[in-house]
């Protein structure tokens, strides 16, 4: 494959496996729950694990790239996921169930951080902007597709068909790269300035990373949390995941809206603001209203629209020679507050009794982020002229 287009479409399939494995849990959360016992507590715990080696592996994530190579990397990356997946299908017990799920986060990691750079090797000077925003739409992609699939599955075997179907994808994605993936033939050059930071951009990039982790804690609720909230209603699960999947395929197309909006008004931070606050309220709403799909369809429709303008803020302080090392501190930071997230979102819906918390919590997230970015702005201003 030669044509960027067609490698793009590959490094789009290989990364919504990452999506499909993420949601694994929480598109059966019920199943699981009956299965290992596990309380709203445990999955959020579950579902956070998947985010914990991020925190250790983001930064130094290009550097193992650059010494075996991008591809190489991924497909060992794609491996760890396959194997934390088969591990979590050897053995009932939740303690394989914890330890699966860190080994198959750990490849998760080393891929979204080297398959962002593969992208941009690919798009550096054309049509960037839009390339990446396809690329990030594979994630509510991959979601979508295992809230449609993944329920039922379930219900008509059980957990282990689940996780056994995670497992093709998976390996889908490994002969998928392997035959379909090649480096550019005239890679971007290596910078020849030293790759440092000052203390204001390293500041900067934190908070960046910690408001695109902040938002996806809001945005992880709806899928990690939607379904039981639905179930909780008097839902099955079949149903309850097939409407939750209504925000996220809406989402795959907002979230491109969104970044085409912020170029269009060339007001990036006011559609970041304005949709986070939206968004919010829809959350705030949908546990508490009967009309489910309207409200899903608007949510699916708003919630997206902030992500390309928060993926925006890393490329306003740095500099070709920083980039790499700037990514990976922005990864960290959002792999940091992923962690948590739903976790903490999990241990609130257990102490209320209801999954109707964990929207609540996630309203608050995306409330914080025109605060963390007013903060941002107070760190780049001394730097930078006024937009």
């Amino acid at each position: 494959m030669s044509n960027r287009w067609s490698i793009l479409a590959v490094l789009f399939t290989v990364r919504l496996a990452m999506a499909f494995q993420f949601q694994s849990v929480a598109a059966v959360a019920p199943l699981l729950g009956t299965k290992f016992d596990a309380s709203l507590a445990d999955i959020g715990l579950l579902i956070g694990l998947y985010f914990t080696p991020g925190v250790a592996l983001s930064l130094p994530g290009g550097a193992i790239g650059k010494r075996f190579g991008d591809k190489a990397t991924v497909s060992g990356a794609l491996l760890l996921m396959l194997i934390g997946q088969l591990a979590m299908v050897a053995s009932d017990s939740w303690g394989w169930q914890i330890a699966g799920r860190l080994v198959a986060g750990g490849g998760g990691v080393l891929l979204n951080v080297l398959m962002s750079k593969m992208v941009a090797d690919w798009f550096a000077g054309k049509e960037i902007a839009t390339a990446m925003a396809i690329f990030v739409n594979s994630w509510p992609a991959g979601i979508a597709i295992s809230l449609l699939t993944l329920p039922a599955i379930g219900t008509a075997y059980d957990v282990g068909a689940v996780y056994l179907s995670v497992a093709a994808l998976i390996g889908l994605g490994i002969l998928l790269l392997f035959v379909g993936y090649r480096s550019p033939s005239a890679p971007a050059a290596a910078p020849s300035a030293a790759s440092r930071l000052d203390g204001n951009t390293l500041f900067a990039v934190i908070v960046a990373g910690l408001i695109w982790g902040v938002f996806n804690i809001g945005f992880a609720m709806i899928f990690s949390f939607g379904p039981t909230l639905l179930v909780e209603r008097g839902w099955s699960i079949t149903a309850a995941g097939s409407a939750i999947s209504i925000v996220l395929w809406l989402a795959a197309l907002s979230g491109t809206a969104g970044g085409f909006l912020a170029d269009w008004t060339g007001r990036p931070q006011s559609v970041l603001v304005v949709g986070c606050i939206m968004f919010a309220l829809l959350m705030l709403a949908l546990p508490r209203s009967p009309a489910v799909i309207p409200l899903v369809i608007t949510i699916g429709l708003i919630s997206a629209l902030p992500s390309g303008p928060i993926m925006s803020l890393p490329a306003r302080v740095l500099q070709p020679q920083t980039r790499a090392i700037g990514m990976g501190i922005f990864y960290t930071a959002y792999y940091a507050a992923m962690m948590l997230g739903p976790t903490i979102a999990g241990a609130i819906a257990k102490w209320t009794g209801s999954a109707a918390a964990a929207f609540d919590f996630g309203a608050a997230a995306l409330l914080a982020c025109p605060v963390l970015l007013w903060g941002y702005n107070r760190i780049v201003a001394p730097r930078l002229p006024a937009a």
